[in-house]
């Protein structure tokens, strides 16, 4: 005879209350364990004089949690589905493109090797006189999905010339775990909205196998902590210290005439 069969049907429903109530759980904490960590990036722009320009133009605080699947998420200004990176064969606007880029990192308060700080500087060119332009930055971690983590007011860019680079500097204050990041660039006309050039890690090393982690994961180690105990037969440094100082202290007392002069280290 079964276990359910000797069971009153009180306690069967308490049985399948609890086998419920366990499942409930069970089930709470996965999808608890799956919902990604928030991302917090701190963002300075500087678009007048690059890395001379010593006031940002404005700084943000972006926080946002990757979306499943997430690549180029946020859609075109027109609300187009965003191309991925291995849809690179969508021909851009061969009126524009990028002529430099430069990296540099900052913020490693733990010497892991990754750090919480973006400087990009970048500068994109165009065979018009003046075009204005916006730019949207992603990140992929580890080779996984792009993530948008900046992106710039309007701003101009003149012909060919050098005096236009633009720079963001980037602080990653939460959800970025220790790894190995792409950065891409995305470049944007005011005039129709529409994607005119891009520069990422297919295009230059500066942009690939970036160390990065955010700030609460580049905490610095605790200092070591020195500890001296007193032992038999030794001395504490403080009772060397004290019997040093009586001794110079006698070197230095007069002696009285009627003693005789004794030698030593003193006399």
């Amino acid at each position: 005879m079964s276990y359910i069969a000797q069971t009153s049907p009180g306690r069967l429903r308490g049985i399948c209350a609890t086998l419920a109530g366990a499942t409930v759980l069970v089930l709470s904490g996965a999808l608890a364990a799956e919902e990604p960590e928030a991302r917090v990036t701190r963002n300075a722009f500087y678009s007048e004089s690059g890395r001379a320009q010593q006031v940002p133009d404005r700084i943000t605080e972006q926080t946002r949690a990757p979306e499943p699947g997430d690549t180029r998420s946020d859609k075109t200004r027109r609300g187009e589905a965003s191309k991925s990176l291995s849809g690179r064969a969508m021909s851009l606007n061969s009126e524009f493109w990028f002529y430099d880029v430069d990296l540099v990192l900052f913020g490693d308060h733990d010497n892991d090797g990754y750090f919480h700080g973006i400087d990009l500087l970048f500068d994109a060119d165009t065979i018009y006189e003046r075009a204005d332009v916006y730019a949207v930055l992603y990140l992929s971690e580890n080779g996984g999905p792009w993530f948008e983590y900046a992106a710039t007011d309007v701003f101009p860019i003149f012909g060919a010339t050098a005096d236009d680079d633009f720079v963001v500097v980037s602080e990653l204050v939460a959800g970025y775990p220790s790894g190995s990041y792409d950065l891409l660039i995305e470049l944007w006309d005011t005039w129709d909205e529409t994607l005119v050039a891009e520069i990422g890690p297919a295009d230059t090393s500066a942009l690939a196998f970036v160390p990065l982690e955010d700030t609460e994961r580049d905490a610095p180690a605790p200092p070591d902590v020195i500890i001296v105990e007193d032992g038999g037969g030794s001395m504490h440094p403080f009772g060397i210290l004290l019997l040093a100082g009586l001794a110079v202290r006698r070197c230095l007392v007069r002696r009285k005439p009627s003693r005789p002069a004794r030698s030593g280290p003193c006399a």
